[in-house]
């Protein structure tokens, strides 16, 4: 069965858009969780633009499902998720000053930083995966590394979807059969939505866990967050 994880940085972006409280990530995470959603998603950045530190620590004490967290690790990420202890860390290769990810890992380019890494996380018992392209060559590299999971980044999947669906899916369709014969567990996540989440999932059943914020906090608009939680849940069911 795969998870839906709500992704809230859209929450905290709004929040910091006009200054005070409103509205509320921590009430945000108990609202998502209370609606369904199976584990929460951040991805503090230095420049706290959304998450901030505090919501870290805030938001540990609320979330009963699983946390999430995203980041480049730098060693004040390092920091902050070991004093946390989050269900998982999903480590990405952003820039500090990057809008969004765009790309995954070159395991090869940086196998012995990555191991580095993922062995001090596995000594604090936190889950670790790591943001990948669907290129099966690169994630035969991570058996190397010793991560728990990959998460396939998905923005090329969702920017084909309605052209051509198969087209789309079919390099991580390739790269979901190369993670499973390796034994590595297979998160997704970018750009999924209403629209084009049901065929990933029907296509790549192994996958254990979706990441969504931007698309699900936008239909939550119209949908209000209750029945759009609802709706993705619905695609994730087989």
């Amino acid at each position: 069965m795969t998870k839906l994880s709500v992704n809230i940085n859209k929450i905290a972006t709004l929040r910091n858009s006009r200054g005070g409280d409103i509205p509320n990530v921590v009430e945000a995470a108990i609202n998502c969780q209370k609606f369904g959603a199976e584990g929460i998603t951040i991805h503090p950045r230095p420049d706290e633009r959304h998450i901030r530190k505090q919501d870290v620590y805030d938001l540990k004490s609320v979330v009963t499902t699983e946390l999430n967290i995203e980041g480049y690790p730098d060693e004040n990420f390092l920091k902050l998720v070991t004093e946390v202890k989050p269900t998982q860390v999903t480590l990405v290769p952003d820039s500090p000053n990057q809008l969004t990810s765009d790309h995954g890992w070159d395991i090869h380019v940086n196998k012995k930083f990555l191991t580095e890494v993922i062995n001090r996380l596995k000594k604090e018992g936190i889950r670790t995966s790591v943001f990948v392209d669907p290129d099966s060559e690169i994630i035969k590299e991570t058996i190397s590394i010793g991560t728990d999971r990959i998460e396939l980044y998905t923005e090329s999947y969702a920017a084909g979807y309605e052209k051509n669906p198969e087209k789309a899916i079919a390099p991580f369709v390739a790269a979901a059969k190369t993670a499973n014969m390796l034994g590595i567990g297979i998160n997704a996540g970018h750009d999924l939505n209403l629209k084009n989440l049901k065929y990933f999932i029907d296509m790549i059943p192994s996958v254990k866990e979706v990441s969504i914020g931007h698309a699900l906090i936008a239909d939550a608009l119209y949908l209000g967050l209750k029945n759009t939680i609802r709706e993705y849940l619905e695609c994730v069911r087989l």
